[in-house]
């Protein structure tokens, strides 16, 4: 192509209001309805072919779990092979591919799913992960749109960013992609986090073997289905579901494996981390390793802060998607001064929550995503209400007889490291520790270290000065930090997400950063009228 191609500005995608009587409600409302009457046959897809192993998961509704919504093939060591293989046959082609045929692919998908494929991936995800409308629409439509668009705006930007060149010399740098294959490995919250983690690497010129989160294989699949229609070739992006081990262990066999693009727990990293550095002698180079991996999120409040805004913050940031995002406000320190009136807001806000299933659009929140999670947040529930250190003033109770029914839980503790103020939950309870005003240098400290995470936080203050002192305080608290908003919600362009510590490597998706990290680089000196003497000036005689 002789000519500099440039990438369209992106834009973030319009987030749709879905008001009664609106087009864009009934049209949402009709592909609920019908993929409620339909059962999908979920298969893995290796090399661009549709593979049904016969071993099957069924996929149900969180909020209705005897509601069959279709079944997912899981692959075994065998299937995974075969994508490896077919990501290597595929990687050639796809890494010499002009950069800007590969951003069309992602470019003209972003346009089929703002379009054509929103009402099918929304449906997905609600009825499949159990979001509300306005959650799956931020989510799977609009954020995902915005990852591919500004993702391929991002991949220019570095692809532009060259060395000078001295006289005579030209000097330049080319973004190769990594040798071997990505695996992504994708968590059941985000629909998008899933359609980034895989399209990313794949943006860059790599190839990936993608295994969605098993509670999310509806929304994932059709989601590479966007990928397919708009270009991609086979062999680029396979998709594996299936269980940890079985997927896990031959990728981590592998040879070839080149890099891990990951969201999920913290132990799950960590172990995942431990089987590649076992085998970091068997690779053909060392894997590039990107991973965000949860928080213990937190918000604090000074005297000076704003009671209605804060409780507002705290009753969106925790009760959420049923406070099942990983930047999710699950401890919150606020002041003596405060508390009566932020208490009464909390307790009223939590009085008015309406929950029950997504198909109701009046619903602020849904289920919890499975039995596995139900029981884990019952958990901490019956800590709540055994321990003398925690007092529960809203909320407390779950039902699991028809969906994963968790109330929205407000827990008061005596205690800022008691288990519940320092553990990740991944459900709708937040954990409060008022505070004696005087003592606000101490429970900054407490904020700072009774986590070891730091992914998300938010601070709440009136006074200018104390926002400043406070944010100096919390510096390594949070890779996402919010000053008078909560600690969620972060879009793409805007705030690049990804926290350290125990929260992951920090390398911020939607971002050129996460990017870069999908590349090596290699430098290429070209003199164009080179020496024909060993010997240099200073050697001449005296």
């Amino acid at each position: 192509m002789n000519g500099i191609a440039r990438i369209p500005t992106p834009v973030n995608e319009p987030i749709r209001a879905y008001l009664p009587d609106s087009t864009e409600r009934a049209t949402l409302k009709a592909r609920l309805d019908a993929m409620l009457g339909e059962q999908v046959e979920i298969p893995a897809v290796v090399g661009g072919k549709e593979i049904f192993t016969g071993d099957t998961m069924d996929v149900v509704c969180p909020h209705d779990h005897g509601h069959l919504l279709g079944r997912c093939h899981q692959v075994g060591k065998a299937e995974v092979e075969a994508a490896v293989t077919a990501a290597a046959a595929a990687w050639r082609e796809w890494s010499e591919l002009g950069w800007e045929a590969r951003a069309a692919v992602f470019l003209k998908a972003a346009d089929l799913l703002a379009g054509p494929w929103r009402d099918t991936i929304n449906a997905a995800t609600m009825l499949g992960q159990s979001k509300n409308v306005f959650q799956a629409e931020i989510d799977a439509a609009a954020e995902m749109c915005d990852f591919w668009r500004f993702n391929a705006a991002y991949m220019q930007q570095i692809y532009g960013d060259q060395p000078e060149s001295a006289p005579g010399i030209w000097d330049y740098v080319e973004y190769r992609p990594l040798e071997g294959f990505v695996f992504a490995v994708s968590p059941f919250n985000f629909t998008s986090i899933g359609g980034n983690l895989s399209s990313a690497p794949a943006l860059m010129g790599n190839t990936v073997l993608w295994k969605p989160a098993s509670t999310a294989v509806l929304s994932n699949y059709y989601m590479l289905q966007v990928l397919r229609e708009a270009g991609l070739p086979d062999g680029v992006i396979n998709f594996v579901p299936g269980r940890g081990s079985q997927v896990g262990n031959p990728v981590f066999d592998s040879a070839s494996l080149a890099g891990l693009h990951f969201t999920g727990s913290t132990p799950t990293f960590q172990f995942m981390w431990q089987q590649m550095a076992e085998r970091l002698g068997h690779y053909g180079s060392y894997p590039r390793i990107v991973g965000e991996t949860g928080g213990k999120d937190f918000v604090f409040a000074h005297p000076s802060a704003d009671p209605a805004t804060l409780a507002t913050a705290l009753l969106r940031g925790a009760f959420e998607y049923q406070g099942q995002k990983c930047s999710a406000a699950s401890r919150a320190y606020i002041p003596k001064s405060l508390w009566a009136e932020v208490k009464e807001r909390l307790v009223d806000g939590v009085g008015s929550i309406a929950m029950g299933s997504p198909l109701d659009f009046r619903n602020f929140m849904c289920a919890v995503i499975d039995q596995a999670s139900f029981d884990n947040i019952s958990d901490y529930l019956a800590d709540a209400r055994s321990k003398p250190e925690y007092e529960i003033i809203a909320g407390g109770n779950a039902d699991d007889s028809t969906g994963y029914f968790v109330e929205p839980t407000i827990v008061v503790t005596t205690d800022p490291h008691a288990r519940l103020a320092c553990e990740e939950i991944f459900g709708p309870v937040l954990t409060i520790y008022v505070y004696d005003d005087g003592d606000l240098e101490a429970t900054l400290e407490i904020c700072d270290t009774a986590s070891p995470y730091a992914l998300t936080g938010a601070i709440f203050a009136q006074d200018r000065g104390e926002i400043v002192r406070l944010s100096k305080s919390l510096r390594h608290a949070a890779g996402n930090f919010y000053i008078n908003d909560k600690p969620s919600g972060a879009v793409v362009g805007q705030q690049p997400f990804g926290g350290s510590r125990a929260s992951g490597t920090n390398d911020k998706a939607g971002s050129p950063m996460n990017l870069l990290r999908w590349t090596s680089v290699r430098t290429v000196k070209e003199t164009f009228v080179p020496p024909t003497d060993y010997r240099y000036p200073h050697m001449d005689a005296e």
